[in-house]
């Protein structure tokens, strides 16, 4: 007969042998699946604030709830509907798999998804704040005087809110950093996001391995919350 422990062990070291065969095709640095989440939170959060700040439709609210409620969800939430979402039995994850023979789940793309959900909010709720203090006025003139819809943004309304964007992303880029909830779901327990490692050496009774990921973790972390209140990030621009 097995004992619980034993079985525990043994159904743990079973998941990770099933989780392994994306981990032995090579797995990208941590520092660029955050890096990658970022730049992809940036390049949607951005544009979005800025239509949301300024654009009125029917069911605005619920769209601002869908985009804004990963910040109160558990992570595990997150990722359990991320699951839902590309496994290969949803219709999402068939379309991959079908027509392209790809799997969305234990892979880097999964990780970067899974980061860019969780800090999607932490950009978009200060950037459209950001936008939303852009006087009128000078978007106004700037019409006045030729500027398209594509040249408004880019010349006026985006310098203007910079300080709310740089603001924002440095809070999502946080964010994305410390994410494990949701990564570990989509991702996988071989794979070694700094969060992951630190559970990971926590589950092998090895606390002094994760020293060094707590080490970064923690540098970065008081790092860039001096650099929003030092920089001033939290303020709105008058």
């Amino acid at each position: 007969r097995q004992e619980p422990g034993n079985r525990y062990a043994h159904e743990r070291g079973q998941f990770c042998c099933d989780a392994s065969d994306a981990h032995r095709e090579g797995q990208r640095s941590p520092q660029i699946i955050h890096g990658l989440a970022t730049v992809l939170t940036a390049l949607m959060g951005v544009p979005l604030a800025w239509f949301l700040a300024r654009t009125e439709f029917r069911g605005k609210s619920i769209v601002d709830s869908l985009l804004t409620v990963p910040i109160i969800l558990p992570p595990t939430v997150v990722g359990y509907l991320l699951i839902l979402l590309l496994g290969v039995q949803s219709p999402i994850g068939v379309v991959l798999n079908s027509r392209f023979g790809f799997r969305m789940l234990f892979t880097e793309g999964a990780a970067v998804l899974a980061a860019v959900v969780v800090a999607f909010p932490l950009l978009l709720i200060p950037a459209r704040a950001a936008f939303a203090d852009i006087e009128r006025e000078l978007e106004d003139m700037a019409r006045l005087m030729g500027a398209g819809p594509l040249r408004l943004f880019w010349h006026v309304s985006l310098p203007l809110a910079r300080r709310g964007i740089a603001g924002g992303l440095l809070l999502a880029f946080a964010r994305s950093l410390g994410e494990f909830g949701a990564t570990v779901m989509v991702f996988g327990v071989t794979r070694k996001t700094l969060p992951i490692l630190i559970w990971y050496e926590n589950e092998s009774s090895s606390l002094s391995a994760a020293a060094p990921a707590v080490c970064v973790l923690l540098v970065v972390s008081l790092s860039v919350i001096f650099i929003f209140h030092r920089a001033g990030f939290a303020r709105r621009e008058r």
